[in-house]
């Protein structure tokens, strides 16, 4: 017969891997499954300087392995699959992989969620060398630089009057003729002295050497082009994309209760609408999405799991 895990975790991102470490330090049998790269988006974040501890500069990268290093001394499991379906009507919950399919007494879905992109030449190749998703990151590293913020929305302005403590100019930069976000953060926005905006605009192309260097611009109503470079002292600006996010929650559908975006709904233990199926990190309604509280989601949605699973299986032990 397959192994029946206590808990199979999907998605090894902080929260995933907090889940792992949680789970297995409470002799749960616990296995962390994810499709692509350990760490989620942390894992391409050259510095993280707003994570509690990192007083020695962590990287992403560092600060995964040794997360991942604790999962696995306690005892999680890890394995590369793509989750392509799940059943939950069952006690047994069932998770169909395109390599293997699991058995699990409950489940921990932390699938993360990704920024959405621009989708323009040079944008991959400077993530992280000027490009951003993050201000709350990222800001500190532009001190006194410009930066180009672009997106209309909530998010978007909120992060630009943050950026505002940090740039010496911000520019919003937005594809219509009006901001879309809520009325009193336009205000905010309007007032500041270190916002300006480019209404009607998109950034087609991103360039440099080894760092953002220049970006072209658009008016998608003339159609115009123009290129704006760093400053010569500068020799960089920052360029915060906050279009919008995508919670990979997709095989979830029509299952558990999400968000018009496609987050899921919890309660404050991180449970779903179905008992025995918890939800933890980005992939969940939440006012901050960071490293920080990824982990806190993890841990809780661990020890709700165990609850679950000795007050429903413990006849089987």
């Amino acid at each position: 017969m397959e192994k029946i895990y206590d808990v199979v975790i999907i998605g090894a991102g902080p929260a995933g891997l907090s889940a792992g470490l949680y789970a297995a330090r409470a002799k749960m049998s616990a296995l962390i499954l994810e499709k692509s790269k350990t760490g989620g988006q942390i894992a391409s974040t050259e510095e993280v300087a707003n994570y509690p501890g990192s007083i020695e500069n962590a990287s992403g990268p560092s600060l995964v392995a040794r997360m991942v290093e604790q999962c696995k001394e306690f005892g999680a499991e890890m394995e590369k699959d793509t989750i392509v379906s799940v059943k939950f009507d069952e006690k047994i919950k069932v998770l169909v992989g395109e390599k293997n399919t699991y058995y699990a007494r409950s489940v921990i879905a932390a699938p993360g969620a990704s920024p959405r992109l621009l989708d323009v030449p040079g944008e991959k190749e400077f993530t992280g060398k000027g490009v951003s998703y993050c201000a709350t990151c990222d800001a500190d590293f532009f001190t006194d630089f410009e930066v180009f913020v672009v997106g209309g929305g909530d998010s978007a302005v909120e992060e630009a009057i943050f950026m505002t403590r940090f740039a010496r100019k911000v520019t919003i930069v937005h594809r219509r003729d009006e901001l879309s976000a809520a009325k009193s953060i336009q205000e905010k926005a309007f007032k500041n002295p270190k916002i300006d905006f480019m209404w009607d605009t998109v950034i087609t192309e991103i360039k440099g050497d080894g760092v953002v260097e220049a970006i072209t611009l658009k008016n998608v109503k003339t159609g115009e082009t123009t290129e704006h470079q760093a400053h010569e002292d500068d020799g960089t600006f920052g360029i915060f994309v906050f279009v919008g996010y995508l919670p990979q929650t997709g095989i979830f559908k029509d299952l558990l209760d999400m968000d018009k975006a496609g987050y899921f709904i919890t309660d404050d233990n991180m449970k779903t609408n179905i008992p025995g199926v918890f939800a933890a990190g980005d992939c969940r309604v939440k006012s901050l999405r960071q490293v920080v509280t990824a982990v806190s989601d993890g841990a809780i949605a661990a020890v709700q799991a165990e609850k679950y699973v000795e007050n429903n299986f413990h006849d089987e032990a």
